[in-house]
């Protein structure tokens, strides 16, 4: 018979970064692009929700670990989880959606918005491609880091593919979940005797305050 094992429950606290500096609604995806890290309060009452002890990990874009730094100090230990960036958008990045669109004679961008998790943009990939590294970063770590706190600063689309992982739901149901800036997601990854671990969903885009 099948069971948890409570000391092995890993808890990921997924945390999307501070808000990007970007008054022209660019798409940015992987761009390493300059985040707002100075609202303070909301870094003090964020660094009071997470868990002390915890595994702190961020990306390899700064909008991330610049952030941590906001919530932990500076010289903080922080691990680097590539497999947790943001989607990447190919050709599309830096360019705004009124640019894009004025671009778009071959008519992708259109078909791109009817189907946006299966759609690969020129050079990127799709969010259906997002959710399958963001599944394999999570099993890694729940598996190498079993029982432990898990904060992950990380990004919207890392943040939706990893709900899409957990409830098990197709990536384009997953593209409906809001993610604001410095919320923070909360899944449990538990361990069954002699079964696939199982996801429990323990809050959704919780807000610092």
């Amino acid at each position: 018979m099948s069971g948890p094992a409570p000391d092995k429950v890993t808890r990921w606290w997924l945390v999307r970064h501070a808000p990007v500096i970007n008054p022209e609604g660019r798409i940015h995806g992987q761009l390493d692009v300059a985040a707002d890290c100075g609202d303070v309060p909301a870094f003090e009452s964020l660094a009071r929700l997470l868990p002390s002890g915890a595994v702190r990990m961020v990306t390899t874009l700064s909008r991330t670990y610049r952030t941590a730094e906001a919530v932990w100090g500076a010289g903080t230990e922080l691990v680097v989880e590539a497999g947790l960036l943001e989607q990447d958008f190919g050709a599309w990045q830096g360019f705004s959606h009124d640019e894009l669109a004025a671009m778009d004679d071959g008519g992708r961008i259109a078909r791109f918005w009817e189907a946006p998790a299966t759609t690969r943009p020129p050079g990127g990939e799709s969010f259906e491609q997002v959710v399958a590294r963001v599944a394999l970063a999570l099993e890694r770590y729940s598996e190498s880091h079993a029982g432990r706190d898990i904060v992950a600063v990380c990004h919207a689309g890392a943040i939706r593919a990893a709900l899409a992982v957990a409830l098990g739901i197709p990536p384009a149901a997953a593209l409906a979940f809001q993610v604001d800036p410095l919320s923070v997601t909360r899944i449990d990854h538990i361990p069954l005797d002699g079964a696939k671990p199982a996801w429990r969903i323990v809050g959704v885009n919780r807000p610092p305050f």
